[in-house]
C-alpha cells in the first residue's frame, strides 16, 4: 500500500477514510476519526446548508486535524451545500450519486481535495479526467447505496485504469480487509459499518446492537428493480420492501414509504419501520470501541499480516496538523 501518497495528500496518519453515512456521520464522529489519525467525514446527505455549516464549525471545535464532508450530488440542496464547503474551506470533499465536475474548479480554488465514490472502471476514468485527486472504489458489499461489482474485482481494475490514488471500500472492517486492499493495489481504505458502533457515533443503541448482532447473511438489498439498490440490515421494514418489489411495486411507490426511514433508524431506533443501512462486514463487528482504538487495532493487525508491505504504523504519512 502506497500509504505516503494518500496520507500526504490528506495530511493524515493512517490511510483510512470514514464513510460519509447520512444521519450517522456528524461532527462528533468525524472529529473522533480525525483525532484517531484517519480522515473523518461529515455526511451532508440529510443536511441543509445551515446545518452543514454548524456541523463543520462544531467539528473544528472538536479537532484541529483535517476532516471532510461527503455530498450526495442528487441532493436537491447540492448547490448550497457545495457553496458551504467552499466557503468553510474544508480539507476534503467526497461525492456520490453524480458527477462533481461543475464544482471541482471552485473547490480546488479553495484548496479542497475532491474524491468521488465510483462503482465502475468507466466512471473512475471519467472522474480522473475531471481532475479529482483520488478515487474511492466501492464494492457492492458496502452499506447504503451500492453498485453491482464486488470490491475484490472492482478495486484492481480501477487501480489498473487510473493514475491517481485508489481507496478501497466495501466489506472492510479489520486488518485482514486492509491486507486484502493492499494486495489489490489500493492506496487506502474507506470504512463505514465498523464506525457505526464506535463510542463517538451518536446513532440509536438499537442500531448499534443490530450491527453487533448481525451475522454474515443478515443484510439484504432493496431497490434493485428500480435501479437504486440499497443494502440494509434485515428487519420487518426491509422485508416489506422486498415483498413490494416482488409484487411489482414501482420505484415511486417504494420511495414514498422509504422517506424518513433512515432517520427513524438513526434517531429513533425504530425496529418496525427504520432502514438500518450497513454493509456485509457487519458480521465482523462484535463490540463497541472508541474510534481511535478501532483505527489502531485495524492497522496493527494489518501490520502483522503484511510486514514490510505496510509501512510501520507509527510512520504513516506526514505528521498531521492544521485545521480542515
Amino acid at each position: 500500500m502506497n500509504n505516503t501518497s494518500i496520507c500526504s495528500l490528506l495530511r493524515i496518519e493512517y490511510p483510512i477514510i470514514q464513510g460519509g453515512m447520512a444521519w450517522a456521520a456528524n461532527a462528533c464522529l468525524a472529529a473522533a476519526v480525525s483525532n484517531g489519525g484517519g480522515l473523518g467525514l461529515i455526511g451532508a446527505g440529510s443536511m441543509n446548508a445551515d446545518l452543514l455549516r454548524k456541523e463543520i464549525r462544531k467539528a473544528r471545535d472538536l479537532t484541529n486535524r483535517p476532516f471532510g464532508v461527503n455530498i450526495m450530488l442528487m441532493n436537491p440542496e447540492v448547490e448550497a451545500l457545495a457553496d458551504v464547503v467552499r466557503e468553510e474551506r474544508v480539507a476534503v470533499v467526497t461525492t456520490g450519486a453524480g458527477s462533481p465536475g461543475k464544482y471541482i474548479g471552485a473547490w480546488k480554488e479553495a484548496g479542497i481535495r475532491v474524491i468521488p465514490v465510483v462503482a465502475s472502471v468507466a466512471y473512475a476514468k471519467r472522474m480522473e479526467n475531471t481532475g479529482v485527486d483520488a478515487i474511492i472504489a466501492e464494492g457492492t458489499e458496502a452499506g447504503g447505496h451500492i453498485g453491482d461489482l464486488t470490491t475484490m474485482v472492482l478495486v484492481p481494475q480501477v487501480v489498473d485504469a487510473v493514475n491517481i490514488p485508489v481507496i478501497a471500500a466495501g466489506g472492510i472492517a479489520d486488518g485482514r480487509g486492509i491486507a486484502a486492499a493492499v494486495m489489490l493495489g489500493a492506496s487506502g481504505i474507506q470504512v463505514g459499518t465498523r464506525f457505526l458502533v464506535c463510542d463517538e457515533c451518536t446513532i440509536h443503541d438499537n442500531y448499534k446492537n443490530m450491527v453487533i448482532k448481525a451475522r454474515d447473511i443478515d443484510t439484504l438489498v432493496t431497490g434493485r428493480s428500480g435501479g437504486h439498490p440499497v443494502r440494509t440490515l434485515k428487519n420487518k421494514f426491509a422485508r416489506h420492501l422486498i415483498e413490494m418489489e416482488k409484487q411489482g411495486a414501482s420505484f415511486e411507490e417504494m420511495e414514498l414509504i422509504m422517506v424518513g426511514s433512515l432517520r427513524r433508524a438513526v434517531q429513533d431506533g425504530s425496529l418496525e419501520d427504520g432502514s438500518f443501512m450497513a454493509g456485509q462486514a457487519a458480521g465482523l463487528v462484535c463490540r463497541r470501541q472508541p474510534a481511535a482504538e478501532i483505527i489502531r487495532e485495524m492497522f496493527l493487525d494489518a501490520q502483522k499480516l503484511l510486514g514490510d508491505r505496510l509501512m510501520p504504523v507509527a510512520g504513516f504519512g506526514q505528521t498531521p496538523g492544521g485545521e480542515a
